[in-house]
């Protein structure tokens, strides 16, 4: 009876402990290979690395493989590449990309070109790094309809993923943490510089530019011509062609029965509240712009001229738009020509390594 009774204790003991196992949280994720150096392309500044998510080899190819693989949607459809490809400079060419069952979103995909520099993610900017901007799209219901948890079981069910996570957080158990550091350890080597801007501009080549780009150059930096630079930042050393910051510019007004304007996306007001960033959006770098159309958050404008004309035409009026947002209809069919000749000029090199995998 007492031998019994010892049993019958022991196994509580066990299955308590065990149960206690399960609900405690998992320990940090922190990658634990060797970290690597990003050496920055002519153009760019250092890449911003997170402390608590190192770059390593482990965790670039683990990132990579994740990225690529459709696992991460509700019904194996939908991977991150599929609206952010490298074939279409990192975006899909569409102006609204296709989620699970065909759905359309509301935004255009933005590339992950240099995304590794922008200070929040997502057009209204509503994720304050690559790491959680790599949540939104697998629980959005357009985009993979799936949940973290679901991500994690279908992970732990893969022998090849289980060695994978292991090899890069030395961890049994697969977590979303893992999941998200390590696809943004891939898309923080996904950085384009080198441009015949950037030899022209930092490296000395005056013959990097063709002339109708050098004028444009003049033209986007002349605060009484284009005064493209008020927003698409050039450094004396790099130049990342963002502020980092949020304006309306007008983009997608519609006009009502009343002839009022209308804004059909409320953009960076939808996060803060802030009257003031009604129908705001994160300024795009303008990097590779020529490689991305559609543009603007709703993919409305076709082609690089269009939105050229846009801004000569002082976007769309409506009570919040932006003030530095003005007509530039006394640019010369030249200038714009030149301006043209200028964006196309932004187009760097590719990264090593960012296509799909070959062994997955």
């Amino acid at each position: 009876m007492v031998v019994v009774l010892i049993l019958v204790v022991l196994l509580l003991v066990i299955g308590f402990w065990y149960y206690r196992a399960q609900q405690a949280p998992p320990p940090p994720a922190r990658p634990i290979g060797q970290a690597v150096q990003l050496a920055a392309p002519l153009g760019l500044p250092p890449v911003p690395v997170p402390a608590d998510n190192p770059l390593t080899a482990d965790t670039i190819a683990l990132g990579r493989r994740l990225y690529y693989d459709p696992i991460l949607s509700v019904d194996n459809t939908v991977a991150c590449a599929t609206c952010h490809h490298p074939d279409f400079g990192f975006s899909d060419g569409k102006q609204f990309s296709e989620g699970v069952k065909g759905q359309k979103g509301t935004r255009n995909a933005p590339t992950v070109f240099n995304a590794a520099y922008y200070t929040t993610q997502f057009w209204d900017g509503r994720a304050p790094s690559l790491e959680k901007q790599a949540e939104g799209p697998v629980e959005n219901a357009v985009e993979m309809a799936h949940t973290l948890t679901d991500v994690e079981k279908k992970l732990m069910a893969s022998p090849g993923y289980r060695e994978a996570f292991k090899k890069a957080f030395g961890a049994d158990r697969i977590t979303y943490e893992m999941v998200e550091k390590a696809i943004a350890a891939f898309e923080r080597t996904i950085i384009s510089g080198n441009s015949p801007f950037d030899h022209y501009f930092y490296g000395s080549d005056q013959q990097a530019l063709s002339d109708s780009a050098r004028r444009g150059l003049e033209v986007f930096r002349d605060p009484k011509k284009g005064n493209c630079t008020a927003c698409h930042t050039i450094g004396e050393n790099e130049a990342l062609f963002t502020d980092n910051k949020f304006h309306n510019l007008g983009v997608g007004v519609k006009f009502g029965k009343t002839g009022e304007p209308e804004l059909s996306d409320p953009g960076r007001y939808k996060v803060t509240a802030n009257e003031a960033d009604q129908g705001a959006f994160k300024t795009p770098s303008l990097r590779n712009i020529a490689l991305t159309a559609p543009y603007m958050h709703d993919g409305s404008l076709r082609t690089l001229k269009d939105v050229v004309d846009f801004y000569v035409g002082g976007g769309n009026s409506n009570p919040h738009l932006d003030k530095e947002i003005h007509a530039l209809d006394f640019l010369t069919g030249q200038e714009r020509a030149d301006l043209l000749a200028f964006l196309e000029s932004l187009t760097g090199e590719m990264p090593p390594d960012v296509g799909p995998p070959l062994n997955k």
